[in-house]
C-alpha cells in the first residue's frame, strides 16, 4: 500500500495501533478487510489535509478570455463566481475579457497582454488558429498555464481541455432528431456560429456521421457565420425556409435560437424537433414554452471548478485533478434543473 506518512501519523488518523497499521502496510496476514479499509481511508484523509495545508495563504489571479455570445459568457461567469468561494482556503480572483465578435488578431492581442500584466493562469474559449496556438504557447513558455474551454486548441501547449465531447454531442443530437421525426422525410437545418471554432465543427461532424449511420436519407441544410446573433439567425433561417419547404427540424450548434423560432413563426411553419445547446437565459424560456424539444447541457459550475483546479494544480497547490469530458445532459421541459 503506497503512502508518504509515518506509521504513527496513519495510526493516529485511523485510531488504530502502530502494529496494526504496520501489518496492513506490509500486507501481512491476519488483518480484517475492514481494518485494511480504515487504514486506506486514513491515508486518503491525510492526503486531503496536506492539500488543504498547501492552499492556506495561496492567492491566484486567473484570466478568462471568451469569444462567445453574451448569453453564454454571462452564464459561465455566474457559474465561475459561484464556485470561487468553494476553492478556499486559497483565494482566487478572476478578470474577465469577453467579446461577442472578435477577430483572431484581437484574440491574440488579448492573450498577449498577460505576458506584461502577469497572470497565474488563463481559461480561454478561442478559435483553433495557428496564431492562437502561437499566443498560447508564448504564455505557457512564460510559466502561465492555459486551459481551453468548450472548444479546444489541441496542437497548442495548453494544459488541458475542459468541456463536453463535442462529436458525441453531435451524435446525440442526430439520434434525438431522427428518432423524434420518425418516418417523416423532413430536412434538418443546422445553425453554426462560425466555422473557425473547433467545437462547432466537431459537433457538425458528429451529427452528420450519425445521421448517415442511421440511414435516414435526410437532407441537411447548413447556416454558418451567424455569430449566434438572433437578428442574423432570423434573417438566414427565413431565407432557408423559403428555399426548402420540407425543413421541419433544427440542430442549433451555435445559438441564436430565439431568432430561429421567430423565423418559423413568421413563415407560419412548424418546427417539429429543435435541439440546442446550453441552458442559458434564452434557452430556458424557449424550453419551457415547447419551442425547444431538448437542450444538450453540461454543468457549468463543475466545468469552472475543474478549470480552476487544473490551473491550481499547475502551481503545485492541489493534485489529482484530471481533465475529463463533462457528462452530456439531455434536458427537456420536464426535467429542467433549477437555476443555482
Amino acid at each position: 500500500m503506497t503512502h508518504r506518512y509515518k506509521v504513527s501519523e496513519i495510526a493516529q488518523q485511523a485510531g488504530l495501533s502502530r502494529a496494526t497499521v504496520d501489518r496492513v502496510l506490509h500486507e501481512r496476514p491476519g488483518v480484517r478487510s475492514a481494518t485494511r479499509a480504515e487504514v486506506q481511508q486514513a491515508i486518503s484523509d491525510l492526503d486531503k489535509q496536506r492539500s488543504q495545508l498547501r492552499l492556506n495563504g495561496r492567492k491566484f489571479l486567473f484570466d478568462v478570455v471568451m469569444q462567445t455570445p453574451a448569453r453564454f459568457s454571462a452564464e459561465f461567469r455566474a457559474a465561475l463566481e459561484a464556485e470561487l468561494p468553494m476553492l478556499s482556503p486559497a483565494v482566487v480572483r478572476c478578470r474577465f475579457h469577453f467579446r461577442e465578435t472578435e477577430s483572431v488578431t484581437e484574440m491574440v492581442d488579448t492573450l498577449g497582454r498577460f505576458t506584461a500584466r502577469g497572470s497565474h493562469g488563463v481559461i480561454v474559449k478561442a478559435p483553433d488558429d495557428p496564431e492562437v496556438v502561437e499566443a498560447v504557447d508564448r504564455l505557457v513558455a512564460l510559466g502561465i498555464p492555459v486551459v481551453t474551454y468548450v472548444t479546444d486548441v489541441p496542437s497548442s501547449a495548453r494544459l488541458g481541455y475542459v468541456g463536453i465531447d463535442n462529436r458525441a454531442a453531435g451524435s446525440t443530437a442526430a439520434y434525438l432528431v431522427d428518432s423524434w421525426l420518425g418516418d417523416a422525410q423532413s430536412s434538418v437545418l443546422i445553425l453554426l456560429t462560425s466555422n473557425i471554432f473547433r467545437n462547432e465543427g466537431e459537433r457538425e461532424i458528429g451529427f452528420r456521421s450519425r445521421l448517415r449511420a442511421l440511414d435516414s436519407g435526410r437532407r441537411v441544410v447548413e447556416i454558418s457565420d451567424s455569430e449566434g446573433l438572433d437578428s442574423t439567425v432570423e434573417e438566414r433561417v427565413s431565407d432557408a425556409l423559403a428555399e426548402y419547404p420540407d425543413i421541419e427540424a433544427v440542430y442549433s450548434i451555435g445559438g441564436g435560437n430565439t431568432g430561429a423560432v421567430r423565423a418559423f413563426e413568421r413563415a407560419g411553419r412548424r418546427c417539429r424537433v429543435f435541439v440546442a445547446h446550453d441552458l442559458d437565459g434564452d434557452n430556458r424560456p424557449l424550453l419551457r414554452s415547447g419551442a425547444l424539444s431538448a437542450v444538450l447541457h453540461h454543468d457549468l459550475r463543475a466545468d469552472a471548478r475543474t478549470a480552476c483546479r487544473l490551473l491550481m494544480q499547475a502551481a503545485g497547490a492541489v493534485d489529482g485533478v484530471a481533465a475529463e469530458p463533462s457528462p452530456i445532459q439531455i434536458v427537456t421541459r420536464f426535467n429542467t434543473p433549477a437555476v443555482r
